[in-house]
């Protein structure tokens, strides 16, 4: 009986080795686009990476047929999300001096757009996971697309422009 139990681990940990080989990349680059942090100095990303990894691999043996992807993914969100609200309050304005893509966007608009178009989130699913309405989530994920791909820009007298969308 007591030669199953290092057996066990064994496989465990084999098992999670494996997870952790497929899908760390894809998390960590979630995580970057999350924390809004430079890809090569990404202290924040890589915290909230090992956190999810951590609660992931302690849920491991009860995960039996669930996606561990799909626990990590939503670790990896709440965490954030409590983590910005905590830091910001309710979801506050952005943080100053990010130098990442989605540098411009609250954390909210920044985590519906991740887990939205990044990770391909169902607009329910991604609803459920915030505790919003999905037409909530609809307008927040048009309006960070809309800021991604129209930037605001200083004009000439320093003023915050933003560029037309072409008609």
């Amino acid at each position: 009986m007591r030669d199953r139990q290092p057996a066990r681990g064994e496989r465990r940990a084999r098992e999670f080795e494996a997870f952790v080989a497929g899908a760390a990349g894809r998390l960590l680059h979630a995580a970057t686009l999350l924390t809004a942090e430079a890809p090569d100095a990404n202290p924040r990303a890589r915290r909230l990476l090992t956190l999810a990894l951590a609660h992931t691999y302690a849920r491991w043996d009860g995960l039996r047929g669930d996606d561990p992807y799909d626990c990590a993914r939503r670790y990896l969100a709440t965490r954030f999300a409590h983590t910005a609200w905590h830091r910001h309050g309710a979801f506050g304005p952005a943080r100053t001096g990010l130098l990442g893509p989605l540098a411009g966007l609250t954390p909210r608009e920044r985590l519906v757009l991740v887990l939205r178009i990044y990770e391909g989130v169902a607009e329910e699913r991604t609803a459920a996971l915030l505790g919003l309405p999905a037409e909530r989530i609809h307008t927040l994920c048009d309006r960070a697309t809309a800021t991604v791909l129209h930037p605001a820009r200083p004009d000439s007298a320093g003023r915050t422009v933003t560029k037309a969308a072409p008609s």
